[in-house]
Parts: C-alpha cells; sequence; structure tokens
C-alpha cells in the first residue's frame, strides 16, 4: 500500500507576459534544465512546474507525476499537485504496488506495456466529458466523477532501449475540469516541454539512487564517503571503533539438511533482527560475510564509556529479539539460528582497499581479526555474547554487567586474552 506525506509547496516567483505560445515553451525548457542543472528535487521541479503552467494560463486542476527508484523497500514516489492546495502530496509505493489491482488494471500500466514494446514515450488523451468510451480505465471514472473533463498522460521509459526497467521511468498525467477541456495549445505546450521536465527529473533520481545504493551496499558512512569523492585505491584513515561481530552457530550444519531459499529466509530474518538492534544505538553494518555479520558503533572520544555500553545495550537487545524471532519461526515451522556475539574496540584502518577495477569500503587490523577470533570461543564456552577485556575495561567492570570467563588464546595472537561475558 503506498504511503502518503503531504509536503509544504513553496510557489515559485514567475516572471509573467509570456505571450506566444514559442517563447511558453522556450520559457518553461530553459527553466527546466537550470532547474535540473541545480539539482532541484523532484518535489520542488513538480510544483514549479505546474505553477508555471497555471501563471501561463493553462487550466490545470490536477496533476500527478510518479518515479521509479533503485531501492530494496520502495519500487517508487508519487507527487500530486492540486489547484488550490498549498502542498504537494507524497506517495512512496512498496514494490508490491506493481502487481496489485490499481496498477495492473491502470493507465499508467497501459503505457508501460506500449514502451516495453518499442514505443517511445507513449501518451494517451481522454476527453472524460465526452461520454463512457473514453473513460476505459476505472481510475478515469473517478476522475470525471470528480469534476475532471479531459486527462493528458505520458511515460518516458527506458525499456524501450534497455529490454528491462533501468529504476528511472517517469510518469506523468494532466487533468482540466474546465468544461471545454485543454485547449489544442495546451496539449501542445505539454508534449512539447515534458521532455526537458523529464530528463531534470530522472537525473535527479539517478542521483538519489546511486546515494541510497551506496549507503545501501556500503552502509551509511562508507556510502556518504563514497559519495564525496572518497574512491582512490589505498585512502584510508585510522580510527578507534567499537566493532561487533555475529556469526550464526553451525550454519554450515544448517546449510547442508536446508533448501537454499529457507537459508536465505533464515539469513534474511537473522540479519534483520541484528540490524534493528544496531540501529537503536547508532550502530551500521559494515558488511555481510557468508552467515556473518561485521558492524561498527561510533566511539565518541569525549564519551568512551558511553559508546562502549550503547554497544553492550545493543548486544542485549539482539540476543533478546533473536530468542523472540525463534519463537516465532518455531511456531511457523521455519529454521531457527543461535546467534554468536562479539564485542571488542580498538584501532582499525578504515577505506578503499583492492584491485584497481574492483574495491572494496572496508575496515581492516588487529583488532577486526581479535573480533572475530573471540566469537569464535563463543560455543567452546557455551556463551553467546563475549566481550575483549579493552571493551570491558572502557565500559566499566562495576556496572555488574560483565563477568570474566577467563583468560583464552586467541588464533594468530601472542598472548591469552581476557574474555567477558554479558549477563543482561
Amino acid at each position: 500500500m503506498p504511503q502518503f506525506v503531504s509536503t509544504p509547496l513553496s510557489i515559485p516567483v514567475i516572471a509573467h507576459g509570456v505571450a506566444d505560445p514559442l517563447g511558453q515553451r522556450i520559457e518553461l525548457h530553459r527553466w527546466a534544465v537550470d532547474q535540473g542543472l541545480c539539482g532541484a528535487t523532484a518535489h520542488d521541479l513538480f510544483a514549479g512546474f505546474c505553477q508555471r503552467l497555471s501563471a501561463m494560463g493553462v487550466p490545470l486542476w490536477r496533476a500527478y507525476a510518479a518515479v521509479e527508484t533503485l531501492h530494496p523497500q520502495w519500487w517508487g514516489f508519487g507527487f500530486t499537485w492540486q489547484r488550490g492546495l498549498t502542498f504537494i502530496k507524497l506517495a512512496q509505493y512498496g514494490h508490491g504496488h506493481a502487481v496489485t489491482p490499481s496498477w495492473t488494471g491502470g493507465v499508467f500500466h497501459h503505457l508501460a506495456k506500449r514502451a516495453e514494446a518499442g514505443e517511445a514515450n507513449p501518451c494517451i488523451r481522454r476527453h472524460l466529458a465526452r461520454g463512457p468510451q473514453e473513460r476505459d480505465f476505472p481510475a478515469l471514472e473517478r476522475f470525471f466523477a470528480a469534476g475532471a473533463t479531459d486527462y493528458l498522460a505520458e511515460l518516458f521509459d527506458s525499456r524501450r532501449k534497455s529490454g528491462a526497467s533501468s529504476g528511472l521511468g517517469v510518469v506523468y498525467s494532466f487533468m482540466t475540469d474546465r468544461p471545454d477541456g485543454f485547449g489544442e495549445g495546451d496539449a501542445g505546450l505539454l508534449h512539447a516541454v515534458l521532455p526537458a521536465l523529464a530528463l531534470a527529473m530522472k537525473a535527479r533520481a539517478g542521483q538519489i539512487n546511486a546515494s541510497r545504493l551506496l549507503e545501501v551496499y556500503l552502509g551509511e558512512d562508507a556510502g556518504q564517503r563514497v559519495r564525496a569523492g572518497e574512491v582512490g585505491r589505498g585512502s584510508v584513515e585510522s580510527r578507534s571503533a567499537v566493532l561487533w561481530y555475529a556469526d550464526i552457530r553451525g550454519f554450515t550444519t544448517i546449510a547442508d539438511a536446508a533448501p537454499a531459499h529457507d537459508l536465505v529466509d533464515l539469513l534474511n530474518d537473522v540479519f534483520e533482527t541484528l540490524t534493528a538492534s544496531l540501529r537503536e544505538h547508532g550502530g551500521q553494518v559494515l558488511k555481510f560475510v557468508g552467515d556473518g555479520m561485521l558492524a561498527t558503533l561510533p566511539l565518541e572520544e569525549g564519551n568512551r564509556m558511553e559508546s562502549c555500553r550503547q554497544a553492550l545495550d545493543a548486544a542485549a537487545a539482539a540476543t533478546r529479539a533473536i530468542d523472540a524471532l525463534n519463537v516465532t519461526r518455531l511456531a511457523a515451522g521455519k529454521l531457527r539460528a543461535t546467534v554468536d556475539l562479539a564485542l571488542h574496540v580498538g584501532d582499525v584502518l578504515f577505506g578503499n582497499v583492492g584491485a584497481v577495477d574492483r574495491l572494496d569500503f572496508t575496515m581492516i587490523g588487529p583488532a577486526v581479526n581479535e573480533v572475530s577470533r573471540i566469537e569464535a570461543l563463543c560455543a567452546p564456552l557455551g556463551r553467546r555474547v563475549l566481550v575483549s577485556a579493552e571493551l570491558a575495561a572502557t565500559a566499566g567492570l562495576k556496572s555488574g554487567r560483565l563477568m570474566s570467563v577467563g583468560r583464552h588464546g586467541l588464533r594468530g595472537v601472542r598472548e591469552e586474552r581476557e574474555i567477558y561475558t554479558l549477563l543482561y
């Protein structure tokens, strides 16, 4: 189901006095290009465009634009402008929207099919007031009942060339409630300038898609750094960090006996549960490695103790959440998992490492190796959460939350280390 949010409409300052149709087209075309080059948001682009149309005498009653996106949660975003309102209605559509009857039986799906068949920028016009034959889609009947008399829609999509969705399609619809509908000059103006508006909105959508995908695949911090230009191989910085490493106990045994799709379902549930606990305490996932997860939490130099306590809180919350998840999955007859978790604090190098044509934004250093070695002790010690002596000391041993489980050797580390477990 789409989620709707109303956002304030900023009324633009419009230059009046453009009398000839060619001048109107040039003005709107130049404005759309300038706004696109300046990086205007899709919201402001569409709002400004509709206001300018109205100021030029186009009898616009309602207008709508939708932009596809590349996001694991959202399929696209919609913007609704209506005469007399001081806000734009924003809608977010989940991926399930593309299979709902309202979409598959609608005008935009019809245009998308024509685009897939090779038609460039398919469009339709329906004179709604001329009779039922002009209202051949359910939405058109609803618009007519609300007062619309004329309807125009056009799709700009790259499916025609690529054969698949690029995630950057843009669709528009415009309606008037004037008894005799849009004038031919109005329709001609829309068809002439919409390509420039679509290009500007697609450019903005591409920027947003790139930013979101960087954050989805690299994490918020790393994604922002790459977007800001930190792309050189070997470009790293030294920092202190709280490290979190989680792993599913006995995953190889589980994988040998379970169907692949069931494993993916288990991993998704476990990773989402762990990540949710991290989010609540300011943590970020750096990477998923098989059934393991490496994450970091911010280490504030002025309050290192509180940062480490936040990490302990996140670990306790994650353990409780995994227990609740297993109860739910057991009731549904699904696979369950025991998750082992280790916490450590130390100095790391954070940045770009890899080959010239394949880089990874990652953390390296002894502390990263050590946290994975600590996690490997969870099963032998019968504990689900283990904490390094460094993090325990920083968090405060007198808090009563931590108990020593002795000194243990870590593979690749010379001296034995004191290891602690989290009591609650």
